[in-house]
């Protein structure tokens, strides 16, 4: 699917831009029951299982920052993982095994839509190596007025910056950090049906929507498959016990198969303790555990 240089800026810059990754169809298809999903939405009052909230939500102009667990939440959103073009990225990238993290569908609604801080994604899930990506399926055209994602080019290979205040973790880091080169900003903007990828280590955030327009981005997160979770995202596995994690971790196994000899490496971790208290999604990290906004005017 990718080409050598592909590859190669990946791992030098740390992100990357695929275009047309899925079909006409297949956008089609994601589009219409994301659509629906917001629909439903017009029913619900308060934050859930399924819909995260944002500032202004009603009936008649339903606000959402995200859908949660989208490949939970129906089975279309899993069989593009699986069997897709972005399949076959993930492969390129991440090897013959590979294992998802999670997923979520941030849909900034138009108008104000919440911004996302800057943040490196290891901050919150340090593993045994950072052989670890996310990517964002766009649905929607995305450019700078619906918020874009933007990137720090070649952050994934510098420190792991504090994503701490005063003490807690706020999932995002200080603005004035000297080590948050704003100078090498990158936004990935792009047509619906396009694929942006960033380094569990790179910098990254994206300003609120201010334009008339939605912007839904289908994202997930997932690991090579012999990167073992230390804490964060994935370290409910430690609850499940022994049966249960070892049919979870084949459920989520989406390339090839589960790996049971984890790569350790000398890589920098910061544990993401304690916690704020409202940590059910980045979006209330941030905001209960005291960030600096990058965005505030």
């Amino acid at each position: 699917m990718l080409s050598d240089k592909q590859i190669s800026d990946y791992f030098e810059q740390g992100y990357l831009l695929v275009e047309n990754v899925i079909t006409d169809a297949q956008l089609e298809t994601l589009q219409n029951i994301t659509y629906d999903f917001i629909e439903a939405s017009k029913t619900v009052t308060e934050s859930n299982d399924v819909y995260d909230l944002d500032v202004g939500h009603t009936a008649e102009h339903p606000k959402l920052t995200r859908i949660k667990l989208p490949h939970k939440q129906h089975a279309y959103f899993d069989e593009i993982l699986r069997n897709s073009g972005v399949t076959e990225v993930l492969r390129d990238l991440l090897g013959e095994d590979a294992t998802l993290l999670t997923s979520k569908l941030n849909t900034k609604a138009p108008g104000g839509g919440a911004a996302v801080e800057w943040h490196q994604d290891w901050a919150f899930y340090p593993h045994t190596n950072d052989s670890l990506l996310a990517f964002g399926l766009l649905l929607e055209d995305v450019d700078m007025e619906n918020g874009a994602l933007q990137v720090v080019p070649g952050s994934h290979k510098g420190p792991i910056l504090s994503h701490h205040n005063q003490g807690i973790f706020c999932g995002a880091i200080d603005p004035d950090d000297p080590d948050f080169e704003q100078d090498k900003i990158v936004s990935l903007t792009g047509k619906a049906g396009s694929m942006t990828v960033h380094h569990v280590r790179t910098l990254h955030g994206s300003a609120p929507n201010r334009s008339d327009r939605a912007r839904l981005i289908l994202f997930y997160e997932i690991a090579k498959a012999d990167a073992w979770p230390i804490l964060g995202s994935n370290s409910y596995i430690h609850s499940l016990g022994q049966l249960k994690f070892w049919d979870d971790l084949k459920e989520r196994t989406i390339i090839g198969k589960p790996c049971l000899e984890p790569r350790v490496e000398n890589v920098p971790v910061r544990m993401p303790l304690p916690p704020a208290k409202d940590v059910s999604s980045i979006f209330k990290t941030q905001q209960f555990g005291g960030m600096k906004s990058v965005y505030e005017d």
